[in-house]
């Protein structure tokens, strides 16, 4: 197994890497629409700036094990309301494009800092890695 780290997504809050690389695929922790410069919640009730927030720390950690939005096989994306389907569904159809992984939106709780939602996926890394 090889953990994954990059500075251009948020650094983890605990005992987890950002992702592992294992078995042909990359296994992405949680993410929260966290700027990863600053550690702050971008787009604060705003579910579209902290979708597009959160699924670009996604793919800056997709980039640094070696795969891609077009390779991702699953999503799951945890969100503080089922109103918030609609929103996160368009904004994640522009950044996936025509791609379709399988995928959840699963609505729960409250989630840290008050974020409105968290993303975690599952994607085919190249071979070598």
């Amino acid at each position: 197994m090889k953990s994954v780290t990059t500075a251009a997504a948020p650094q983890p809050a605990g005992h987890y890497s950002q992702a592992v690389v294992h078995g042909g695929f990359v296994f992405v922790a949680g993410q929260l629409p966290l700027d990863p410069a600053t550690g702050a919640v971008v787009g604060e009730g705003d579910i579209a700036g902290q979708a597009r927030q959160t699924l670009a720390n996604v793919g800056a950690i997709l980039d640094a094990a070696g795969s891609g939005f077009d390779r991702v096989t699953s999503m799951t994306i945890y969100v503080t309301s089922h109103s918030h389907w609609a929103e996160v569904n368009r904004v994640y159809a522009e950044v996936l494009g025509e791609h379709r992984p399988a995928r959840a939106i699963v609505p729960v709780g409250e989630l840290k800092l008050g974020c409105l939602l968290e993303i975690q996926a599952v994607a085919a890394v190249s071979p070598d890695l």
